[in-house]
């Protein structure tokens, strides 16, 4: 097994996701990204589509034997990660000054 690479990116889902919990039930968001985000419940949604991504990403890569089924998941893993993130981005603020 591969325990090596799952434990600590099981450890940074747990983190986001717990991160993207907070987003979505409380509005609340860590200090560093406070201010580009515009919306925080949707950065809140990306960030637990993220951490659901990098998991099934892991069991794709620990779980099955046959290596088409091992591709399409970690694929289809990929897929989710980048829609994630792209969620992420829609929630930032455009690049409009808060004064105009």
């Amino acid at each position: 097994m591969k325990l090596y690479l799952a434990v600590p990116v099981v450890l940074l889902a747990l983190l986001i996701a717990a991160s993207g919990v907070a987003a979505v039930s409380r509005g609340w968001v860590i200090p560093v990204n406070r201010r580009p985000v515009c919306h925080p419940r949707l950065y809140g949604w990306g960030q637990l589509v993220v951490a659901f991504a990098l998991c099934w990403q892991m069991v794709f890569l620990l779980v099955p034997g046959d290596p088409d089924t091992r591709q399409w998941g970690t694929l289809t893993g990929s897929a989710l990660l980048l829609t994630g993130l792209i969620v992420m981005m829609a929630s930032h603020r455009t690049g409009r000054d808060s004064a105009g």
